[in-house]
């Protein structure tokens, strides 16, 4: 699990990873799950698969819980890419986007852009330059989204750079472990917490279904020419269930059609985003 991605990609060609991946690329499945390394996974579908036309790098995306709306959001990208430029970010946006649109049967989804504050000057410099490209896209872009804001339904669509939605995702799920295991605690050195919590049980099962970490299953890799569903090391039958299930979602609603379509529409932002990138 804590190998070298690209010593995996050279060294390891008959790979349970590689061989799957070369099953999707023949057409003989239609989807490729993995709990394995997620370096490993992600270097050798690009690698096999190779990219959407005009996508440069690919980005993991994720669901998360919404406390003031009954759907989730899409944040991404929760781990691919440590060190990003403004024109991945719009290209994260524009994957975002179809995701949710068919995934969350959205008509127009909301994008935010992950930041210390709502301001259009707010953040590092790939976040300042990244704000107006948004504004210039086809995409219904509502600005700089404050890490607190996520959860109230401030956006349907997240986007920030792997390191930052890792984080994020890290300690979404430690806190709901930690209230997990501190309601466990509670319950069990009190009569009264037991018979309270009997007579809640539905309310307590219902928090757990909208926020426990293993109701999603796995995150898509977007980007590639293929389904590819990344899930958790320490996933179990339970998330892999919901993986397979996403999986098969993903490939029938046919997700890379509408991205390539969506990376069309905003092809002169691209274009704009590698300009600055040139002249900077």
């Amino acid at each position: 699990m804590h190998e070298s991605p690209a010593l995996a990609l050279r060294q390891k060609k008959k790979s349970s990873i590689r061989i799957a991946l070369n099953d999707l690329k023949a057409g003989d499945v239609s989807a490729m799950i993995s709990a394995g390394n997620t370096g490993a996974v992600m270097a050798t579908a690009k690698f096999v698969l190779k990219m959407v036309a005009d996508i440069e790098r690919p980005a993991i995306a994720t669901l998360m819980p919404s406390i003031l709306r009954s759907q989730p959001f899409v944040l991404l990208d929760i781990g691919a890419n440590t060190d990003c430029k403004p024109l991945y970010l719009v290209q994260f946006a524009v994957m975002g986007d179809a995701y949710s649109r068919l995934l969350l049967h959205l008509d127009e989804p909301r994008i935010g852009l992950l930041n210390i504050g709502e301001e259009a000057g707010k953040g590092d410099s790939v976040v300042r330059d990244t704000y107006p490209l948004l504004e210039q896209s086809t995409l219904k872009f509502v600005g700089n989204v404050e890490g607190k804001a996520m959860y109230k339904g401030a956006a349907d669509v997240i986007v920030c750079d792997g390191f930052v939605g890792n984080m994020a995702l890290k300690v979404a799920e430690g806190t709901f472990d930690l209230v997990k295991n501190v309601i466990q605690q509670e319950v069990s050195g009190s009569w009264l917490f037991k018979l309270c919590y009997l007579g809640m049980r539905g309310a307590f099962q219902a928090l757990k279904d909208r926020v426990d970490y293993t109701e999603v299953g796995g995150a898509p890799l977007l980007g590639v020419n293929g389904t590819v569903i990344i899930c958790h090391g320490s996933s179990n039958p339970r998330t892999l269930r919901n993986a397979i299930r996403h999986a098969h979602e993903c490939a029938e609603l046919k997700l890379n059609d509408l991205i390539a379509r969506e990376v069309s529409d905003n092809l002169a932002v691209m274009r704009s985003a590698r300009e600055l990138e040139e002249t900077s």
